[in-house]
């Protein structure tokens, strides 16, 4: 979120980053919100006037009172009642007019960096660099879930039963497969300096809505019927929740967190290959990081936690990719965003795993996420989060990258890395 004075001051510059998103249909906005900020404090000008008034006219009162002038003091009462009626119309005012500034506010997208490429939407996003070699088995690599059968390991039919699509059960090898991933990177992260956290799995609105802009909201959030309450789409939202209206001193950051959660989603749009199997599900299991940073600092984090994504797949032999977010593929509220993307055999081509943003101070802005620096003052911190493994992707990249077909038989290997959090196994065979 943008302060509004910053709008007010480069109405042009904002327009202009509004173009480059390929958001056209919200350049009315901004001379919207420009508007309403005067109108606001215009309103707010006169009842300052009308407060500054009453002051001055209660005290001649008084002394008119102490003279015996009494029906000249009872005729500046008549005043006084007058302008009371007014401020409290002003003061009514505001608050309205404030309220539709704030409205807007949330909607106007954050300015994005100059390095981001620009582009309508994640078809013109741009490759950056290539890691590991991609393979293409001699061998038919079998559809995921079908994968997941061959060892037992997944139940999606009892699950439709239960809850319905977009849900399954993992059984024996493969979901201890799956707990193995999550525990490893955890301790990935640990030994990056990161401090663990379980978060609440639930937040409130005004959460919701410092986190995210409200198209992602609609399209991605659970509401708890009845309560103020939500399921966290990913505990990014919970972790950078837990610093609002919060001032830290300077010295303590940067703030390192990764934190473990199941994300509920209602995954609208799904579509292709990736509608079927569990790319796109409704419940799942998340290891994230978050920052939270002085700005001069930001864009260097920013590189280090794209850069631990890349060293984790890595350690468990998955080839992948960065990917920068072009301008019409960033959320409203994202500075830069990089997506990692694991290499699938099967389909002979990357698909998304992991997620980089940078936000710059528009979550804190709206959060009231403050840091006190040496000199005393108080300034907005930046937040940044990135995606350290969502085991059902990571699973699927796994299982394809490291599948082996050998006397008609399907095997996995375990990578070493991960042979530790399987009970020291290092392979499993389909039954």
């Amino acid at each position: 979120m943008l302060d509004i004075r910053f709008i007010c001051d480069n109405s042009e510059l904002v327009k202009e980053n509004i173009k480059r998103k390929f958001k056209d249909n919200k350049l009315p906005l901004v001379d919207e919100i420009i508007a309403l900020y005067n109108e606001k404090c215009a309103a707010n000008s006169r009842a300052n006037e009308l407060r500054a008034n009453r002051n001055k006219v209660s005290k001649q009162i008084g002394i008119l009172m102490g003279q015996g002038k009494r029906e000249e003091a009872e005729e500046m009462k008549v005043l006084v009642s007058k302008q009371a009626a007014e401020l409290k119309a002003l003061e009514e005012k505001e608050d309205e007019l404030a309220k539709k500034v704030l409205d807007i506010q949330m909607k106007i997208p954050n300015i994005v960096d100059e390095s981001v490429p620009v582009g309508k939407d994640d078809s013109e996003n741009v490759e950056v660099t290539q890691y590991g070699e991609k393979t293409a088995p001699d061998f038919e690599i079998p559809y995921h879930t079908d994968i997941m059968q061959l060892f037992d390991g997944i139940d999606k039919e009892a699950a439709g039963r239960v809850a319905g699509e977009g849900f399954y059960y993992l059984m024996g090898d493969i979901a201890r497969m799956h707990s193995a991933v999550t525990a490893y990177a955890r301790d990935f992260m640990i030994d990056k300096g990161f401090t663990y956290c379980i978060p609440p799995f639930m937040i409130r609105s005004n959460v919701v809505t410092g986190v995210m802009s409200f198209e992602e909201m609609d399209a991605m959030m659970y509401k708890i019927e009845g309560e103020d309450l939500y399921l966290i789409g990913t505990s990014e939202h919970s972790m950078i929740g837990k610093f609002i209206d919060t001032i830290t001193p300077e010295e303590k950051l940067p703030l390192t967190l990764t934190s473990y959660s199941p994300c509920f989603r209602k995954e609208k749009g799904a579509h292709g290959i990736e509608e079927r199997g569990i790319y796109r599900i409704h419940q799942f299991e998340k290891q994230e990081m978050i920052v939270i940073c002085k700005p001069e600092e930001s864009m260097d984090w920013f590189n280090k936690m794209w850069s631990y994504s890349v060293e984790l797949f890595r350690s468990l032999d998955i080839p992948v990719r960065t990917l920068e977010c072009c301008t019409g593929d960033l959320a409203d509220l994202k500075v830069k965003s990089y997506d990692i993307e694991a290499w699938s055999p099967k389909q002979q081509k990357y698909f998304e795993v992991c997620s980089c943003s940078n936000l710059g101070d528009a979550q804190a802005r709206r959060l009231g996420i403050r840091v006190r620096g040496e000199d005393g003052k108080k300034y907005l911190a930046h937040t940044l989060n990135n995606t350290v493994v969502a085991p059902p992707r990571m699973l699927i990249a796994l299982l394809e990258n490291n599948l082996v077909f050998e006397d008609g038989k399907y095997s996995i290997k375990i990578p070493e890395a991960l042979q530790p959090y399987m009970g020291g196994k290092k392979i499993i065979t389909s039954k």
